[in-house]
This record gives structure tokens, sequence and C-alpha cells, in this order.
């Protein structure tokens, strides 16, 4: 088998696709953004679209990834086990785009049994356990976050800089908020995830309040050409043509074996 299609199949079986249709009509009864369904490994947006219109890329690699996700998608988080381990094996062979896709807007909704920032909380609990990864959602609790969109523009600020680096810097507010309680929504978490990872945080400030914005509008407005309606979307591209889109998580064990 080329290493093209290991690779492919490898990222595919990250989602179960045989659940697609399941997943969306899940999604059209509930358009909670922070009502994740662990089975399928996927949270949803609301007001999303489902016309798919993949635009034509120039591939540098043997497999493009794009990958549409949130700082604060919890199923995102359960697959970064899965997503490191990709990357040391094929990360010579596969380049990953990372996309915003907008998880929490606001608060302006009612629905899905997620009604408040609290209700947040037993639900991470619950899904954290599903995924074996450590969540804490305390921070529902002790300092809420309004919305998800100040980090996802902080990370596109962080790209404007250095595409590596940004990679870093979302792991490292996504453990902010996972596991040390941290409202990431506050510039103050944000500088302190820029220092650490090696960012010019004034410069991040600068165009976190400037370019970074539109930028984030953006990935907003490819998501929605894209139809993506929940996270992790990860969208595959080869130099052959081939297009393969994928929905939520499986454990790495599961799909190795087909590879």
């Amino acid at each position: 088998m080329k290493l093209t299609q290991k690779i492919l199949i490898v990222l595919i079986m990250l989602g179960n696709l045989g659940c697609r249709a399941q997943t969306k009509n899940k999604m059209e009864e509930n358009n909670n953004p922070l009502m994740c369904d662990p089975v399928e490994g996927i949270c949803g947006i609301p007001d999303s679209t489902t016309n798919t219109k993949i635009t034509t890329y120039s591939i540098e690699k043997p497999v493009k990834v794009i990958y549409f996700t949130d700082p604060i998608c919890s199923s995102c988080w359960g697959i970064e086990p899965q997503l490191r381990k990709l990357k040391l094996e094929y990360g010579n062979n596969m380049e990953i785009e990372y996309r915003m896709g907008g998880l929490l807007p606001d608060w302006n909704y009612n629905s899905g049994g997620i009604n408040k920032p609290s209700d947040v909380a037993q639900h991470w609990d619950e899904v954290s356990g599903y995924y074996d990864m450590p969540i804490d959602g305390d921070v529902w609790l002790e300092d809420p976050l309004h919305s998800s969109y100040p980090p996802s523009i902080a990370f596109k600020a962080a790209q404007m800089q250095d595409k590596g680096k940004a990679v870093l810097f979302l792991r490292e507010i996504r453990e902010m908020v996972f596991l040390q309680k941290k409202n990431i929504a506050k510039w103050e978490h944000l500088e302190t995830a820029a220092k650490k990872v090696g960012l010019d945080a004034v410069q991040l400030k600068k165009d976190y309040e400037g370019k970074a914005k539109t930028l984030f509008e953006e990935d907003l407005k490819l998501a929605r050409e894209y139809g993506v309606r929940g996270f992790p979307t990860i969208f595959l591209l080869d130099n052959s043509g081939n297009k393969e889109i994928v929905y939520g998580s499986k454990p790495y064990a599961f799909y190795e074996t087909s590879v």
C-alpha cells in the first residue's frame, strides 16, 4: 500500500464515517455548541450548513489536512494524542492547515440542556472519562468564558507570526482551559501562553486587535462554505485529487490496525 493511501486511511479512521447521517440528525435536534457527543466524538455549531464546497489547493506534500477546530472543543482535546502520533509517524508526508470554526459566539441561546456556563462543568466531567483525557470543568463555575472567539482570534494572530509556534500556542491555551481552569478569553492568559511558546506578545496583541479578526472571519466564512457542522472536522486532499471528509474521533489503536 502506498504511503499516501496509508495516511488517508489512518486519518479517515479518526472519524466514524458510518455515523455521519446520525450525527446530522442529532445536530438538527440539538444545535447547542457545547453539548458534545462523546460517542461520535464531535461538538456541534449552531446555524451550520451542509453545502460542501472544497477549494482546489496547491499541495506541497502527499496529503494536505484542513483541520477545523476550536480552542474549547472538548472532542478536539480528546483527539490530541492521536494527532500527535500521526504527526510523529507521517509528519514529513502531510501538511496540516488549522482553521478556527467558532464554537461559542456567545451565550445568546437556550437549547440542548446547556443554558448557562455552569451547565458545561458537568458535561465536561462526563466527556473527560469517555475520552480518557483530563478535563476540569470547574472553569465554568469559577471563571466562565463568555465566548471562544477571543482565543480563536489570538490563534490567528499567532499564525501571523509563526505557524509552528501557533500550534504550540493552541496546545498551551487548551491546557490552560482544560487542565488549569483558566479563562482563555482573557488577554492576560493569552499573553502568558504566547510568551511561554516564544511568540512576541506585544506584536500578538497588535495583530489580535487588528488583522487577526479579519483572518478569523475568513475562517468562519470558509467553514460555512465547506458545510462544517461540528468539530473536529478534517478535510483530506492528496496530489491525485482525492478528497475525504472526516467527522469526530476514534482511538488510535482502532484504526492503526487498518494501515
